[in-house]
């Protein structure tokens, strides 16, 4: 295992994510408990040490499972962090509430690393009325209390939005969650984040390094570019050698559903690979013509379908419009959306937006199942 120095102390580079943990008949808030804690053994016998998880992932359980994962372990032997849901309107007022919770359900004293959760356009002026919502000053509160040993935050957001918050709280900031990936260093900006946090002496934390696992398998010409390269290379290991590249990288996180893909993950980090000026910019090639496809970026942390009043299943169908964007048409998509029965069919939408209100990606989700529907005839 691969580790980096933050401070006084040494972290894996590969972080383990409990967003997408092993689940039950597809049901993303019913977490395969024993699978999950078997994965934890495993990760803690390998040599990860940092375990990420949140107050919404999982529909709240994955919390609750990962408390019980690692009682099992000496408290000193690894570090856990989890976030402030200030995604939700919901929770801006309930931020002492949220954080005892949190420590209950993850059996712990205290938080290694917390962080404000997806600082983006929807929230920012939330996040920083703290005369209205305390959340600032209540997490300083618990940071000197010694319940928060580090405190970040991580961001969804625009540039502007980024510069805000740490115009205002960046100096009690000690690191920064980005999504990262060779995709989003032009289309989300990653690029000119990173360089900004670089200027603050911020540490980064990666998040979606394999954007929800579409970096996993590329295009069979994308994939020959690749090994033409480096012949012995994973696919999806490319991903994190991009960001293994990346000055001040400092944790990589991974959302890993099952024992395979942990343990293709940990013989990735067994070594550190960078790439080379030839590499990069083929990578950085492929990524350009990926996104030349008219795509949406979701990256199926399913926070709108808890918001949806038709209880639509939208990262589903949002990768169905993906891949029928891909493939300019098709058969898959409308195969799949054969399945289903009409009040779960894109067109069901009611063009609320409720989901849009949480969305991390501010996807127009409305915008692009009414587009769907149309395509679908």
């Amino acid at each position: 295992m691969i580790y980096n120095n933050f401070q006084d102390i040494r972290i894996s580079a590969l972080g383990f994510g409990a967003m997408r943990l092993p689940v039950i008949n597809g049901n993303d808030s019913q977490i395969d408990e024993a699978a999950a804690l078997q994965m934890v053994d495993t990760a803690m016998a390998k040599g990860i040490n940092y375990y990420d998880t949140a107050w919404g992932y999982h529909g709240g359980n994955s919390e609750l499972v990962m408390g019980k994962a690692l009682a099992r372990y000496p408290r000193e032997s690894f570090y856990v962090a989890t976030k402030f849901p200030g995604y939700d309107p919901a929770n801006w007022s309930k931020v002492e509430e949220v954080f005892e919770t949190q420590l209950k359900k993850l059996d712990v004293e205290y938080f290694d690393f917390y962080l404000f959760h997806n600082v983006c356009e929807m929230n920012i002026d939330a996040y920083l009325d703290d005369e209205r919502y305390h959340i600032y000053s209540y997490l300083m509160e618990q940071k000197r209390n010694g319940r928060i040993r580090h405190l970040g935050f991580s961001c969804h957001g625009s540039m502007q939005v980024l510069r805000r918050f740490l115009d205002a709280y960046g100096k009690d900031m000690e690191f920064c969650q980005l999504q990262l990936n060779y995709l989003d260093w032009t289309f989300q900006h990653g690029k000119e984040k990173v360089d900004l946090l670089a200027e603050m002496n911020l540490p980064v934390w990666v998040m979606e390094p394999l954007r929800g696992g579409k970096l996993a398998k590329l295009a069979p010409q994308y994939e020959a570019e690749l090994k033409a390269l480096r012949p012995d290379e994973d696919t999806a290991a490319w991903a994190f050698r991009f960001l293994q590249s990346i000055p001040g990288v400092t944790v990589i996180l991974s959302g890993m559903s099952d024992s395979a893909q942990l343990e293709k993950n940990l013989a990735t980090f067994s070594d550190e690979r960078k790439l080379n000026d030839t590499e990069m910019n083929t990578l950085l090639g492929i990524a350009e013509k990926m996104l030349s496809v008219g795509t949406v970026p979701c990256t199926a942390c399913h926070y709108c379908v808890s918001h949806c009043p038709m209880g639509l299943d939208i990262p589903h169908l949002l990768s169905l419009y993906n891949e029928h964007a891909y493939t300019g048409g098709g058969f898959i998509a409308p195969m799949a959306l054969s399945a289903l029965p009409p009040e779960k069919q894109p067109s069901a939408c009611l063009q609320c937006c409720s989901c849009e209100q949480v969305c991390p990606q501010q996807i127009k989700i409305s915008e692009v199942l009414a587009d769907f529907s149309e395509k679908l005839g």
